[in-house]
């Protein structure tokens, strides 16, 4: 069984941007220690006859040739903005 000290829930605290009682401190190490503690019971399972399952869907990657397609036009989308100059949509400045 692993043990966690007072200061590594601290430091995770710290590096969480929390700030944590010493009663909650205490519930925190705790918590963890009962998860680490679950985990190692699962490592303690014999899963030799089981096979890993990494897709369970039976989808696979569907890949196609990278080619460009016919779009709309650049002045049939200019129209639609409001503003345009230099072949280009206007906006307001934002700096």
């Amino acid at each position: 069984m692993i043990t966690i000290s007072t200061s590594d829930i601290q430091h995770l605290a710290s590096l969480s941007s929390l700030a944590l009682t010493d009663d909650e401190t205490d519930g925190l190490r705790q918590d963890l220690e009962n998860i680490i503690g679950y985990i190692e019971q699962l490592g303690e399972l014999d899963v030799s006859g089981v096979e890993p399952t990494y897709q369970v869907t039976g989808l696979s990657n569907v890949w196609r040739e990278d080619e460009v397609q016919a779009g709309i036009p650049v002045e049939e989308l200019l129209d639609l903005a409001p503003e345009k100059q230099n072949n280009q949509v206007k906006v307001p400045q934002v700096l």
